[in-house]
């Protein structure tokens, strides 16, 4: 499990705290948007589980897109560092840090 998809980019957001993640993903043929913050990740579409051993993105899910906001998150007026990453993109930012 330490390295899934889910957990890789809970910890790239521990090493850059400043940086909040919102990853746009099909999970079971419907669409939902996590955000990643710290470590956590938390549906903003759908009931999160209590358990933080429930992935909240679970390996079968197809990413998206994935966009690097500022922190604090602010929905109304996101400060987009980067939108759109694919998977592919955001894994090279991964390794980068070692992730």
């Amino acid at each position: 499990m330490d390295d899934s998809i889910a957990r890789r980019l809970e910890q790239y957001t521990v090493k850059r705290p400043h940086e909040v993640l919102i990853v746009k993903a099909e999970i079971d043929g419907e669409l939902d948007e996590i955000a990643i913050f710290k470590g956590f990740s938390s549906s903003l579409m759908r009931p999160t589980a209590f358990d933080p051993d429930v992935p909240v993105l679970p390996e079968k899910a197809k990413i998206i897109s994935i966009d690097r906001v500022s922190s604090p998150y602010n929905p109304d007026t996101p400060r987009y560092l980067q939108q759109g990453l694919s998977w592919e993109t955001m894994q090279s930012l991964l390794s980068d840090l070692g992730i």
